[in-house]
């Protein structure tokens, strides 16, 4: 099947990959534009995870003032290279990742992150909340709600701010497998006015 460049410029538009990668891809699917975007984003993570392992010692810390500077936020975000660090994509990467910390107000990075004592305060919360139901509508129960938690609190599994079709995550594993560096959030620290720390 021939595959059109509207096809390609769409498939890119949804996922960012590179023409080359979208028009492979199309042509495998036989132009079935979501079997496209899981084989784009499988290969996303397959690089991803290729590249985890590689150093990060360059990247950039970004600032961000939002709301008339009634919220600052820092964030430090590495990759393997200084050739990458002042890449513009790379740039945009770091200036939306600020952006969802000054929008979302994340408390942590990942669910790791999360103190166990906070989790066990939350797990004695929707257990209270549930009442007397069977153990296993229990257990399934506390893991929606504390899967919903983590993407309340933890930057990585939040949703987009700018497409709410992905994850923090996901957007990540996506511009890694386009620069095809390692790239780690490192830290951030977000300041509101006025809030006591």
């Amino acid at each position: 099947m021939s595959v059109t460049n509207e096809q390609i410029k769409l498939l890119r538009e949804k996922t960012n990959a590179g023409f080359m990668d979208c028009k492979k891809v199309l042509t495998e699917t036989n132009g079935d534009m979501e079997k496209a975007v899981a084989e784009l984003r499988k290969k996303g993570l397959a690089v991803a995870a290729k590249r985890a392992g590689k150093s990060t010692k360059e990247g950039c810390v970004e600032s961000y003032i939002h709301l008339g500077g009634k919220i600052g936020v820092l964030v430090e975000i590495n990759c393997e290279t200084d050739f990458v660090a002042r890449n513009e994509q790379f740039k945009a990467f770091v200036k939306d990742i600020a952006m969802q910390i000054a929008a979302a107000n994340p408390l942590y990075l990942n669910p790791e992150d999360v103190p166990p004592t906070l989790v066990n305060k939350e797990k004695e919360i929707f257990a209270a909340q549930a009442g007397d139901k069977p153990a296993n509508v229990l257990e399934k129960m506390l893991a929606g709600k504390l899967n919903k938690f983590y993407q309340e609190v933890c930057l990585m599994e939040q949703p987009y701010v700018k497409d709410d079709k992905i994850t923090i995550k996901d957007y990540l594993n996506a511009v890694i497998a386009k620069i095809g560096e390692n790239i780690v959030i490192r830290r951030f620290v977000r300041f509101q006015l006025g809030e006591e720390i």
